[in-house]
This record gives structure tokens, sequence and C-alpha cells, in this order.
């Protein structure tokens, strides 16, 4: 597919995440080249290729054929209590329910080959902190951030007042989930880094090949997930606050 030079540089300056945000079928091909879309999505394309070492030009043209398909879902188009909705089934109900599972590989694989793959404890030490802190991540913004954000679009539909919250600007707590979503990519960054890009060894049983690839289908997954609030959620939610404080 040609490119026309002025698409180009409009192009290589979107930030990543804009990218994903609108078609996410981008995403794979970021994913391949190791570029962060989630985390660090407000970076631009350009100086993420940068850091890479990756071609712009190239990376554009390969964004290209990925956007020209048709994505399955319009994320973006969505109302914020659709996506959150989505969200939580999709996503907090996966991460609960593969939590304990790569739990318990992780724990027999440190004692099976944890001698020759000293990795391995690391590996799970920092997966356990993760399994922790997300549990807590996901039940504060299921019991508070999440029923605001439907309450203000609730309010905004009806004409009504916006809600009332406990925790001040909308953005204290946006900011809070934006941290915690920087630390959860930072542990799986050195998680991939400690397996080798979630690579069983040539002495690896079946058991260390299945929890190796759970834990890519895990990171894969959350990289999805803080996506969709980092970068489509989160910035309509604070729009949407930011439009009713001012008609107060």
């Amino acid at each position: 597919m040609q490119v026309i030079p002025e698409i180009l540089q409009i192009i290589s300056q979107t930030p990543v995440g804009n990218v994903v945000a609108a078609n996410f079928k981008a995403a794979a091909v970021l994913s391949k080249l190791d570029i962060d879309f989630c985390c660090n999505g407000g970076m631009s394309l350009e100086a993420a290729c940068k850091k890479k070492g990756l071609d712009v030009d190239e990376v554009i043209s390969k964004l290209n054929k990925a956007l020209a398909q048709p994505t399955e879902k319009n994320y973006s188009g969505m109302l914020m209590s659709e996506l959150i909705d989505e969200i939580v089934t999709l996503h907090h109900s996966y991460v609960e329910a593969t939590m304990p599972i790569i739990n318990a590989y992780l724990n027999k694989l440190c004692s099976v080959h944890g001698h020759h793959h000293p990795e391995l404890f690391e590996i799970a030490d920092t997966f356990l902190a993760s399994s922790r802190d997300l549990a807590v991540h996901m039940k504060k913004e299921e019991l508070v951030l999440f029923p605001f954000i439907k309450a203000l679009e609730k309010a905004r539909a009806n004409g009504t007042p916006m809600p009332s919250a406990h925790f001040g600007d909308i953005h204290n707590p946006i900011a809070m989930m934006m941290e915690d979503h920087q630390v959860e990519g930072g542990r799986f960054a050195t998680i991939a880094t400690l397996s080798k890009g979630y690579a069983c060894p040539d002495d690896g049983c079946q058991t260390y090949r299945v929890a190796m690839g759970t834990l890519a289908e895990f990171e894969q997954d959350l990289l999805k997930h803080i996506h969709l609030e980092n970068n489509i959620l989160f910035p309509k939610a604070q729009t949407l606050y930011k439009e009713m404080t001012s008609k107060i």
C-alpha cells in the first residue's frame, strides 16, 4: 500500500495509544515489534520506533496493512458503561480465573526445575506480587471508579446533576489506576526478560511449556485490558467530568 509522505509525518507523531484506540488490529503489529501501546501509550509512534531502533516508515506501512482490515469491535464508539462491562466481564474475570492457575504452575516449576533454572523463583515471586496487587486494583475499579463513571454518564443522559464523589476530582483515582498499570507493565517486562520471551527450555516438561504459554497469553490480555482503560475509557471519563463540572 502506497503511503503519502505528508500522511506519514502526521501518523508518525500520533501517540501509539491513539493508533490502537482507533483500531485494535494495530495492537498485534505493535506487540510483535515490542512497542508498548498501553502503559506508555502517550509516546509518539516516531519516538517509540526510535527507542526500539525501528524505521518509522516501515512500521507505518505494516500498520496501514493492519488498519485496512475491519476491526472486531469499535471500542472507541462504545458507551463508557458498555466498555466497563466489557472490561469487567472479559478481562477482570479472566485475570481472577487465571492467576491461581499460573501461580500453581510456577510453584510446581520452582520445585521441579528451580535447581537448573533459578530465574523461575524470581518469575514466581514477581507474578505473585502482581496477582495480589491486581486483585486489589480491580476491586477498587469495580467498587469505586467504575460505578462513578457509569453514574456520570447516566447523569448526562438524563440531564440530572453529576454524582458526588468522596475522592474529589476524577483525576485522582484515574491517576492511581494508571500508576498501577505502569507497575504491572514493568513487572511483565521483567517476567518476559527472565523467561526469554516465555520460552520453554530444552529440558522443560509439558507443565513448563503450558505455564510459559499461559503467562504469555495473560500478558497479552493484560495489555489489551490496560489499553482499553488508559487510552479509551479514562480519557472519555475525564472529558465528560470536565464538561459536567464546567456547568456547575
